[in-house]
């Protein structure tokens, strides 16, 4: 039987949803959430949002019209896990278990660090100025909303892979003191998720201005849509569709016999107040029947705040259980616990172990040592740590090496003693010690 896999996406709570967040970020996860084998949890990045926005209000307003937003869209809370990030209190717990096992080094190359140091820079200011720690910590948190629900692909952006990279590290720490607890998660890039345009003809976005509301009133939709800008040619010349951002959020809309008839009108001439009429009626073909829903919600907030809740409870009874597992993995445990951990840790030590780590080549490698720490088997690089970690899987499950040449002996280390160890390894895990 094959492993479920887990997806995770958030929704930081700072602005209202426009149509371009509709199309690339909701529709399409709306669309996922009803895979089969596959969990899906998709969360409200409040305290995300804290980074950016000092108005609490605002935030509110956000989360109530993000919500509705999904809920509107098609996303069923009983198919999923729906909730609101701080109603999660493990993962908080979690960034400061990270926190302790990630370099000060790996947060100082994080793109929005970077950014700001490089503008401080240029203005001639002080490299920390406007740098708070949520934004410099920003990378840790986003680690432990993703590692908290041992998630395996996270679909972002390409802007976004570095932040999925360094969650891999900060597992792969986490893991290398602690034992394997955290599952290593991988970017998921849909290069077909389209990116509208805006009303000028730049990447939709509220910081340029340029939005299209999502549920907006009908009429205002209309508004801004007959407001999109568009070249001078007048009806009867024949016009591009290449480059055209009306046409663009038609595509995005329509099937490809829709797209392809405006294409032709395009050709034919068709006068822009036609072609905007044609691109207002097939979004609000899509769109109407939603608002509806959404208007409600917004007018009940309680019914959402009921969703809310009931979908936090559900993810705590992953978040929990983990919590548990890795506050006794750190050492946060019950004092009536001491001697029987003391045994436990002492019967771990005096096992052999694997240890998983990335080289400066961007390799992933692992080695086996024995009790003491002398070098048994050494691995080849690997391009993935998940690779590394399937190795490393077949060798405890085989107890014998693979014949792939990607694991040897280490220099002056007889085959037989590795075998002997993976044995050992092997019959301690069939006893229930955690290696």
């Amino acid at each position: 039987m094959s492993e479920t896999v887990r997806y995770l996406t958030g929704i930081t709570t700072t602005g209202t949803p426009h149509l371009g967040n509709y199309v690339g970020a909701i529709r399409p996860a709306v669309q996922a959430s009803r895979r089969a084998g596959a969990e899906n949890f998709y969360f409200l990045a409040d305290y995300h949002a804290l980074i950016k926005c000092d108005e609490p209000a605002r935030i509110q307003r956000s989360t109530l019209e993000i919500a509705a937003c999904w809920l509107a869209a098609g996303l069923d809370p009983e198919q999923v896990f729906f909730y609101r990030q701080s109603d999660i209190p493990e993962v908080t717990e979690l960034t400061w278990l990270l926190t302790c096992v990630t370099g000060k080094g790996v947060l100082n190359r994080a793109h929005a660090y970077k950014a700001q140091v490089d503008k401080n820079t240029a203005a001639g200011a002080d490299v920390d100025t406007d740098v708070t720690m949520g934004l410099f910590m920003y990378p840790v948190l986003m680690a432990a909303d993703i590692l908290m629900f041992q998630a395996h692909r996270i679909p972002v952006g390409r802007d976004q892979v570095q932040h999925i990279e360094m969650a891999r590290d900060m597992a792969q720490s986490f893991n290398h003191l602690y034992g394997e607890h955290l599952v290593l998660p991988e970017a998921q890039i849909d290069e077909s998720v389209a990116l509208l345009p805006g009303l000028d003809g730049r990447k939709m976005s509220k910081s340029y201005d340029n939005v299209i509301g999502l549920f907006s009133p009908r009429e205002q939709v209309r508004k801004q849509i007959f407001s999109i800008v568009t070249d001078s040619r007048a009806p009867g010349e024949p016009k591009e569709a290449e480059g055209s951002a009306l046409f663009q959020i038609f595509q995005a809309f329509a099937s490809p016999q829709e797209t392809q008839a405006l294409r032709e009108a395009y050709a034919a001439g068709i006068a822009w107040s036609d072609a905007k009429q044609l691109l207002f009626e097939r979004i609000d073909r899509e769109i109407a029947p939603m608002r509806a829903k959404y208007e409600h919600l917004v007018a009940h907030p309680q019914e959402l705040e009921d969703v809310l809740q009931a979908g936090a409870a559900k993810a705590r009874t992953r978040a929990t259980p983990l919590m548990r597992e890795l506050r006794e993995a750190v050492g946060l445990r019950r004092l009536a616990s001491v001697a029987a951990g003391a045994k436990k840790d002492k019967g771990k030590a005096s096992l052999p172990a694997f240890k998983q780590y990335r080289e400066a080549d961007g390799l992933f490698y692992f080695k086996f040592v024995d009790a003491q720490g002398r070098l048994l088997l050494q691995s080849a690089g690997f391009a993935s740590p998940r690779e590394a970690g399937q190795v490393i899987a077949a060798l405890k499950a085989a107890q014998t090496l693979p014949q792939d040449g990607k694991a040897a002996p280490a220099e002056g280390v007889l085959p037989q003693q590795v075998e002997a160890a993976l044995k050992e390894l092997a019959d301690a895990a069939n006893e229930g010690v955690n290696t």
